[in-house]
């Protein structure tokens, strides 16, 4: 039997995990047959699916699995992006597969028996074994010999196991030993040059599903452009009127239409095949969702931004986002600066995050505020002279953590987090931030990628070294993928803003527009764009995204990006509306500040501020 014969013989979709419950069919979603039965062909090792969401693609995983444990018993491995992920599929996904197909039912035993054979992550039956780990456990990843590796959403794996690695490369070393080996990579697609399902279907044989039209019988691929849709007669988009146009004859299908034509469709590979059966979808495919869906999806993707787009590309179309890496002009930057008080965190922000980089001769802090939907504004840049072997360095950053900003309502803000960089004199670092204590002051490691789910991990315990002796667990280690900030940071910046006539109307700054003070120096805005993402290729000939620096210096930019780790650490991007209406009570109305005459008939004037230095006499 193939895995799609097995499926349409003896498989049962279970209530809780599909929303049509009872026996499988593999005509339903026909583009699933191609897909399961080429890991039933001998002649090939590993199957690549690289799609959009809801095409099934999880519930071919789920019939490799079955299939295997009843038909062709081996030693499987399934690999999650995190062990939480591995324990939901196995007891919202497996779990009730295994309990509703009759053929399975005998082959592993009760989860409640004393035997230990059924765990939620490890299940035994005759002749084999299935074990379910995450890609952030590397020893669950090198625990084994496998013969059956599924490696599902491989593009939100972490860059690396712990230390040991890539994770896929560590979960792929487990087959080595088995010469009828079987490796399934299933992911929607992140961004291009770093994701990991693009760069193995590029090494496929790249089939992608061909449909013929139901009027003219011409094949082709199913494309977003060829969806179409009406305006009605005051030009607003009505979704309701989506329809396919066939790029041969031009017919509208229906969705009835479509899921019909897809039913009569075929794999055609691309590229020569070497071992590697990669496969192409998109959500135009599926039998679950109509073309009107997708159109809202999409005008409510074009609404909101670049973040939001590049999901509707990534889960719709299963295509990759390419990132806008060019550098924004400093020029413009430095042109629509604002004046607000020196000294002082304007109205709109709530909390205060810092970002410090430790050099050989100085540490630079850049102090940034925070308001709703990740709105900030620079209120402070201070420069401590002196290298990180100096006693003085350390105990002025600390008096920095001490110091308070005025808000615009009177209230007094301190730094909630400060992320110090350990790239440089780590054990330095290490110890000073053991010191502050875990509160207020994180060490953190830049490591390049994008992660989009979690550009920040951690924290994971570090040795810190103090008078020469080694203290275990001294500090807690942040991992942050700086490429995803650094993206954030340039899109922020290119936001367009709201003219003086339209705030005076009450429209609001967009989410994540970045406010820079006339203090603010044009060599601080050129070190603020200072780098740019650039393609570059490797050495086996394929693409990655890189940063690469414009000019020298770019500690603007680090600082930028330490300090918004440092919001992700203390939760901003996670809050309730409770939370943020809690901070908005507890800093209180902003007073209002009169620029007319004040006492003995002075006039209040903003005076440009310079970057604030901290010295310290005998220090070079």
């Amino acid at each position: 039997m193939t895995i799609s014969e097995w499926a349409d013989a003896k498989r049962r979709l279970s209530s809780e995990a599909s929303a049509e419950p009872g026996p499988w069919r593999t005509d339903r979603a026909a583009y699933q047959r191609g897909i399961m039965d080429a890991v039933s062909d001998a002649a090939v090792e590993t199957v690549v699916v690289m799609s959009s969401a809801q095409v099934g693609k999880t519930e071919a995983l789920l019939n490799t699995v079955g299939f295997h444990i009843d038909q062709d018993p081996a030693p499987i491995m399934v690999v999650m992006p995190t062990e939480r992920d591995a324990e939901t599929w196995s007891k919202d996904r497996f779990s009730p597969m295994a309990r509703d197909t009759a053929c399975l039912k005998g082959l592993i035993s009760d989860p409640k028996s004393r035997d230990g054979s059924n765990k939620i992550l490890h299940k035994k039956f005759p002749g084999g074994h299935l074990t379910i780990v995450g890609a952030n456990a590397p020893s669950g990843l090198a625990s084994r010999p496998i013969r059956i590796l599924l490696c599902d959403e491989v593009d939100r794996y972490p860059a690396s196991a712990g230390a040991e690695g890539d994770p896929v490369n560590l979960a792929r070393k487990r087959t080595v030993t088995f010469w009828n080996r079987k490796i399934v990579l299933v992911s929607t697609p992140t961004i291009r040059g770093t994701s990991r399902i693009e760069a193995a279907y590029e090494e496929s044989d790249k089939r992608r599903y061909w449909v013929p039209c139901p009027d003219c019988g011409e094949h082709q691929l199913l494309v977003w452009p060829q969806v179409r849709w009406d305006r009605d007669n005051t030009g607003a988009h009505s979704p309701e009127t989506a329809r396919y146009e066939c790029i041969h004859c031009h017919s509208a299908w229906s969705d009835a239409r479509r899921w019909a034509a897809i039913r009569r469709g075929e794999w055609r590979a691309e590229a020569p095949f070497a071992g590697i059966a990669g496969f192409h979808l998109n959500e135009i495919h599926s039998s679950w969702v109509k073309l009107a869906e997708m159109v809202r999806t999409f005008l409510s993707a074009k609404d909101h931004g670049d973040e939001a787009m590049k999901t509707f590309v990534n889960t719709s179309l299963g295509e990759t986002w390419t990132e806008s890496g060019e550098a924004p002009d400093w020029q413009r930057l430095y042109d629509r600066r604002e004046n607000w008080t020196n000294g002082s965190v304007p109205e709109g922000a709530l909390f205060l995050t810092a970002g410090a980089d430790v050099q050989k001769d100085r540490v630079e802090i850049d102090v940034w505020a925070w308001g709703r939907n990740l709105e900030s504004w620079l209120v402070d840049h201070i420069v401590i002279d002196g290298g990180p072997e100096h006693a003085e360095t350390w105990a002025a950053l600390e008096r920095v953590l001490g110091q308070t900003w005025t808000h615009a309502s009177g209230a007094a803000l301190k730094i909630a987090r400060l992320a110090i960089d350990s790239g440089y004199e780590s054990s330095a670092v290490y110890t000073w931030a053991r010191r502050m204590g875990v509160g207020q002051v994180s060490p953190i490691k830049g490591v390049e990628g994008f992660n989009r789910s979690s550009p920040v991990s951690g924290p994971t315990l570090v040795d810190a070294t103090e008078g020469g002796k080694k203290i275990r667990r001294g500090a807690r280690l942040w991992t942050v993928a700086v490429s995803t900030f650094k993206s954030e940071t340039y899109r922020f910046l290119r936001l367009e803003r709201p003219t003086d006539e339209e705030l005076a109307e009450g429209i609001r700054y967009p989410a994540g527009t970045v406010h820079l003070p006339s203090w603010a120096e044009s060599e601080w805005c050129k070190q603020f764009v200072a780098e740019q993402l650039v393609t570059v290729k490797n050495r086996r000939g394929f693409t990655k995204l890189e940063w690469q620096k414009l000019r020298e210096r770019n500690e603007a930019l680090d600082c930028r990006v330490y300090a918004r780790a440092a919001a992700w650490i203390v939760g901003a991007d996670r809050w309730s509306e409770a939370k943020w209406r809690d901070l908005e009570a507890q800093i209180g109305p902003s007073k209002t500040v009169q620029p007319e005459e004040t006492q003995a008939g002075q006039i209040r004037r903003t005076v440009r501020r310079p970057r604030r230095i901290i010295k310290f006499s005998g220090m070079h």
